[in-house]
């Protein structure tokens, strides 16, 4: 299991947060990579370098040397709570590429090289998925690693437009010297609205024709839990990383609790679904944060609410309480003097991660949006703020619940057979929506609209060349099946010798 790099969003208190909810056992296991990095700026800028990566207390003035103590470790690549970790750099100098490695070697147990971002500023700064066409310079950061490092060197890939090609790409990376790579089954022009499903089909030919002992960790498609080993077993991959789904749910790489074993964190409705609740995985992060961040006790937390519980009688409410509570959305900060502006990336990250972790609900409860929006980085008061709000509208969410459980079991999406019936199923997210649906205190993966979904909705449009090239493949498409002939991917699986898995919907975006 793979926590995956994401740029500002895998950061220290986040792989520990994902981490809290595994095993001691399967924590240990778990493989986390590093926001990545700019390897040029992590060099040439030690504000962004002491910003980025806070493995000492003094900072990294200049690349550790082997023979030196590190007495005042701190946080990422801590031996004892964050290992084992890769650190994930962008680059397209060779040079600045080691040099930067050499800062972080010390504190990880491998250097991975971003060969997929797909973003527009990966265009612009000639890295990431942007590098595939040169596959020469390719070559060459990664062997200067591999030449002159201590600590492996691996890679994140994208697949090609083929899957020979793709085949060939992968097996260029590894004669560099690298010594695993993840492929992440989507082609660069695959984001946002235009992300659609991983093809996990070549996945499983690099696997079938590369030699038995590379590494190959799959990426794409995983929403919930069950969907790691589905991506296992349909892939032949050694290792599942999880991008989105992480974000949404960081709980994912977590056995869920027995049946009747779910305590105060793990809420599981009548149907036998559930998840871990937004409270808990809130006041967990919060903890994190406090213990290992800014180096304090958290403040003393009343249990979890739990609909069994007692409830007390509500007591009189006196004049000056109530005009009280009718400031109570506007967060402390307002009346407390703010912390001096943080740098700390485990404190610039709680409001992006809360606006992932806390959609559903926030999307319900509006003035809780308000109160994390007004949130600002390094103010704890504030988000303590939030996660009270949180908690009361989970409580009132589950005590509804307990009254009336038919309003959550929605009977209007039709089920995974339905929807095959008159749907295309690469057409649809309809029946990925039901399956990871849960009540909206509960965390749960975002399902996005597939490209042909998102196009009939009006969230994206196509230029004129892309619209034509469309109208054509359909057209192609229909005289295919009038004819009875097999569709263009079942051809060129019948001539790459691969038979075609059935890819799970459920697991669909992510990453």
């Amino acid at each position: 299991m793979i926590l995956a790099p994401m740029v500002d969003q895998s950061e220290f208190a986040w792989r520990m947060l994902t981490r809290s909810f595994m095993s001691p056992e399967s924590s240990e296991n778990l493989l986390a990579y590093t926001p990545m990095l700019h390897a040029r700026m992590f060099t040439e800028t030690p504000k962004f370098r002491d910003h980025h990566f806070q493995p000492t207390r003094s900072g990294l003035s200049s690349p550790p040397k082997a023979e030196d103590p590190l007495p005042d470790l701190y946080l990422d690549g801590h031996p004892e709570i964050d290992r084992p970790l890769f650190v994930q750099f962008c680059a397209n100098s060779p040079d600045e590429l080691l040099e930067a490695a050499r800062y972080v070697e010390p504190f990880c147990d491998a250097v991975d090289l971003n060969l997929g971002c797909p973003q527009g500023i990966a265009r612009k700064g000639n890295y990431g998925a942007f590098l595939q066409e040169d596959w020469d310079l390719i070559y060459k950061l990664i062997n200067k690693l591999h030449l002159n490092l201590d600590v492996p060197v691996t890679a994140k890939m994208r697949i090609l437009e083929s899957k020979e090609k793709t085949l060939e790409y992968a097996n260029m990376i590894l004669s560099a010297g690298a010594s695993l790579i993840t492929v992440h089954g989507r082609q660069r022009e695959q984001k946002g609205h235009k992300t659609g499903l991983a093809d996990w089909s070549v996945l499983r030919y690099l696997r079938a024709n590369l030699p038995p002992d590379v590494v190959i960790f799959a990426n794409g498609n995983i929403l919930r839990h069950d969907d790691i080993f589905s991506c296992l077993e349909e892939t032949g991959a050694d290792g599942v990383m999880s991008a989105e789904g992480n974000l949404y749910d960081p709980t994912i790489f977590a056995k869920p609790p027995p049946i009747g074993h779910e305590g105060q964190e793990y809420w599981r409705g009548r149907d036998g679904k559930g998840g871990y609740r937004m409270d808990a995985v809130f006041r967990r992060y919060m903890d994190i944060l406090y213990k290992h961040v800014l180096e304090k006790p958290p403040p003393t937390r009343p249990p979890l609410f739990l609909p069994s519980d007692p409830q007390p009688d509500a007591p009189p409410t006196t004049a000056n309480e109530s005009a009280q509570n009718e400031g109570d959305d506007q967060p402390p900060a307002k009346r407390q003097k703010r912390d001096k502006k943080s740098t700390s990336p485990n404190l610039l990250a709680i409001q992006p991660h809360l606006f992932h972790l806390l959609r559903p609900l926030i999307t319900k409860h509006i003035d809780i949006r308000d109160a994390l929006a007004r949130s600002r980085a390094g103010d704890i008061p504030a988000f303590e703020h939030v996660l009270q709000l949180v908690e009361s509208a989970v409580k009132d969410g589950l005590l509804d619940y307990d009254s009336d459980p038919a309003k959550y079991e929605d009977s209007s999406i039709p089920d995974a057979k339905e929807q095959e019936a008159n749907l295309d199923k690469d057409e649809s997210s309809v029946a990925t929506v039901k399956a990871c649906k849960r009540p909206w205190w509960v965390c749960q993966p975002y399902v996005r609209p597939l490209p042909k979904e998102a196009l009939e909705n009006g969230s994206l449009t196509l230029s004129k060349k892309d619209r034509r090239m469309l109208e054509e493949e359909r057209a192609t498409e229909k005289v295919r099946c009038e004819q009875g002939r097999k569709s263009e991917r079942e051809e060129l699986d019948e001539r790459d010798g691969m038979e075609r898995g059935e890819v799970v919907r459920d697991g669909m975006v992510a990453g």
